[in-house]
């Protein structure tokens, strides 16, 4: 009987493969060719699953936000306290381990490989702005933000705090560390909130 195949699984382990070609040799050497070897895949059976590359890169891209979307979704779920579940859900977004350091290199790849290919994929619209403006909302729906803030400016705030840092952490990592980035949020939080959130 011929083995079944779990297509979207093999999509996923193709996907996952060219994320480690792209951290090892960037988006100039994540080619169809090495992308298969990596994957243990002939070329014939990489293009069986996707028929271009950047077909390809817009699947790996799409499955980086997918993760991190989870990972953020399954905090939202949990009972926890308003600002310590909002300082959990930021630290999804900021790289402060393997996986997430890993996502946030591929993804900075990406963007400034896909940046004028708008008809391909958008990288921009990683939806992490809409996400900041959710926060101040959330905050704001608890009571938790000091008064006569200006939501827009706040969310916008704070995505340039959320960037930046993502950006520091992966190019100055001995100096930039997870404990730092706690610190530097829950300070934050502390300057726009009432009351202080849990570290």
């Amino acid at each position: 009987m011929p083995k079944l195949i779990d297509h979207e699984k093999r999509r996923k382990q193709i996907a996952e493969a060219t994320w480690r070609v792209i951290l090892e040799q960037g988006m100039e050497g994540a080619t169809v060719r090495k992308i298969a070897k990596e994957a243990g895949l002939s070329l014939g059976a990489l293009r069986h699953y996707f028929s271009t590359q950047d077909e390809l890169l817009v699947y790996a891209m799409q499955l980086v936000k997918e993760k991190a979307t989870a990972r953020i979704t399954e905090i939202a779920m949990q009972d926890l306290p308003p600002k310590e579940k909002i300082l959990n859900i930021m630290l999804q977004i900021v790289p402060v381990n393997d996986e997430t350091m890993a996502e946030m290199e591929v993804w900075f790849a990406f963007t400034a490989h896909f940046r004028h290919k708008q008809d391909t994929f958008d990288a921009q619209h990683d939806r992490i702005f809409v996400g900041m403006q959710k926060i101040i909302d959330y905050l704001d729906q608890f009571n938790l933000l000091q008064k006569n803030l200006d939501k827009e400016i706040e969310a916008e705030k704070l995505y340039a705090l959320i960037d930046g840092l993502a950006l520091h952490m992966m190019l100055e990592p001995q100096r930039v560390n997870k404990d730092r980035i706690v610190r530097v949020l829950v300070h934050h939080l502390n300057s726009i909130c009432v009351g202080e959130p849990d570290e």
